[in-house]
């Protein structure tokens, strides 16, 4: 399996409210779910009036299919005429079931330490 992860910033320029925001929101979302079967969510930002932080997954079989989906979605966000596109980041990532992963440099106890220490601070004022 191969999982395509797409994580944008989008800057609404002349939004006045979280309604004008939303329907650029909704409508890049509808429009990129039907266009390209893909998963579209904001995940980020939602309060803020000028600026969505939106992520995109897409899973298949094929990597050079997810890369060339993912190539095409950043050049649909790039003309687009109602928002400029502005920080992103790609990840493809690749698993099979069975596998356990042991060939993956990401070490385990390290993340747990790391996410118990941001949890921790965020419960002090």
């Amino acid at each position: 399996m191969v999982v395509g992860v797409l994580q944008f910033e989008l800057h609404i320029h002349g939004a006045e409210s979280l309604k004008d925001k939303r329907r650029v929101v909704k409508s890049l979302r509808d429009r990129l779910h039907r266009e390209h079967l893909v998963s579209v969510a904001e995940v980020d930002a939602q309060d803020t009036l000028n600026l969505a932080v939106m992520g995109i997954a897409v899973a298949g079989s094929d990597g050079a299919r997810i890369g060339r989906v993912l190539d095409a979605i950043d050049a649909k966000l790039r003309s687009m005429t109602d928002a400029e596109l502005g920080a992103t980041r790609r990840e493809i990532i690749h698993g099979r079931i069975g596998e356990d992963n042991a060939g993956d440099p990401l070490d385990q106890d390290a993340l747990a330490s790391e996410m118990l220490a941001r949890a921790g601070a965020e419960d002090r004022p």
